[in-house]
């Protein structure tokens, strides 16, 4: 059997992995003291009023090669092959402790692949690894396929408030303070080597709507590949920029639908809104 895995930044929910049958291995979020597993201790309804309330942002912590150790040799044990899709090796160490723990592995075959993204777009290239397991490809054909669609996957999204740029140190507290004053709304993107770049701004989410439509207008999206579609904690805004993307993006597959969880959420704050697409060749 092949087994699909990623992490926690895929921002899947259980229901979703446990349809498609993938593994998703959870990541802390630590307020002070107090850790929580994204998504089992905590909700993301409740991480973001925590986040909202609290003067200082909660910390995360990466995956360690001894979480993928065990994980790996128990499916190995199993005589299943493994397709690890983690987030990208420019913003965590992640996928550099499964690469650790796969060659701690005894025996089996396990392929690990650098999404050079995260959140909706990372669980956009989860969906079509399994996509492609149910359709009868080798471990070792996913995983090559999933490392060229992930040169190709594009994430866009549209900050809502610059708070939590700030107080993660991405931005200046006087950058901050005068983007505040004008009501600055940042986009920021993935790129295909998986950092996070600050591409534009907006003066409103419908602006930076027509902002993102432009981006796509140049650079296409594969019309045969599903487009994925996020938020943080601000799920009203999702029809909004599904309606204002709707003639640059393909509408013959059904979206998918992501939230944005603790170890993202974190940085964004809530109100973020955005897309997740894999561009033509």
């Amino acid at each position: 059997m092949i087994r699909i895995i990623t992490d926690g930044t895929s921002d899947m929910t259980a229901q979703r992995a446990a349809e498609l049958d993938v593994h998703v291995m959870p990541m802390r979020v630590f307020f002070g003291q107090k850790s929580f597993v994204d998504g089992v201790d905590i909700t993301r309804e409740e991480f973001f009023a925590r986040l909202t309330s609290s003067d200082e942002l909660p910390t995360t912590s990466q995956l360690n090669p001894d979480d993928f150790l065990e994980v790996f040799q128990k499916y190995v044990d199993r005589g299943d092959e493994i397709v690890g899709i983690f987030l990208s090796t420019e913003l965590s160490g992640t996928c550099q402790s499964a690469c650790i723990a796969r060659d701690m592995v005894e025996g089996g075959e396990i392929h690990i692949v650098n999404s050079r993204t995260v959140t909706f777009g990372l669980a956009l290239l989860v969906e079509e690894a399994v996509r492609m397991r149910d359709r009868g490809l080798s471990a070792v054909e996913i995983a090559a396929e999933v490392e060229k669609l992930a040169r190709r996957t594009h994430l866009l999204a549209i900050v809502d408030t610059l708070t939590y740029l700030k107080k993660g140190g991405r931005i200046s507290a006087a950058t901050a303070a005068v983007g505040g004053l004008l009501g600055i709304k940042p986009i920021v993107g993935v790129d295909s080597r998986g950092t996070v770049e600050a591409l534009g701004k907006a003066r409103s989410i419908p602006s930076g709507l027509e902002w993102i439509a432009r981006h796509i207008r140049q650079t296409p999206a594969d019309p045969t590949r599903p487009v994925a579609y996020g938020h943080s904690n601000s799920p009203e805004r999702v029809p909004l920029c599904m309606e204002a993307l709707k003639d640059v993006l393909p509408q013959s597959r059904p979206p998918l639908m992501g939230s944005i969880g603790a170890v993202i959420g974190t940085h964004v704050g809530p109100g973020a809104v955005g897309v997740a697409y894999i561009a033509a060749e």
